[in-house]
């Protein structure tokens, strides 16, 4: 997978097409991940207490990775992501700029 958490990415399909966000979580088993703002459901949940209510909380759910294009740090456009080996470390490398990210 070639995001991380705290990436900045861009959604380019989907009904949040255009939307940047920070990535939250990685799910790597499925190829998703959860960005902050996009994506945002309402979901349900029931009262824990005696004379509590019940409420509708708004939670940002996961997108698949090929639905969204890393930001690049330097030129802030979406860009493809390559790797490089600089030394004994593979480093990620933006597609666009050229420069490590």
């Amino acid at each position: 997978m070639k995001f991380k958490k705290g990436d900045e990415i861009e959604v380019i399909t989907g009904k949040d097409r255009g939307k940047r966000g920070k990535i939250v979580r990685v799910i790597l088993k499925d190829e998703k991940i959860v960005v902050d703002g996009v994506n945002v459901m309402k979901k349900h949940v029931k009262a824990r207490r005696d004379g509590a209510k019940g409420e509708r909380i708004e939670l940002p759910f996961p997108i698949h990775v090929s639905n969204a294009m890393l930001v690049c740090p330097h030129t802030g456009k979406p860009t493809r992501i390559g790797y490089k080996i600089e030394g004994k470390e593979k480093v990620r490398v933006s597609r666009k700029s050229g420069k490590s990210i």
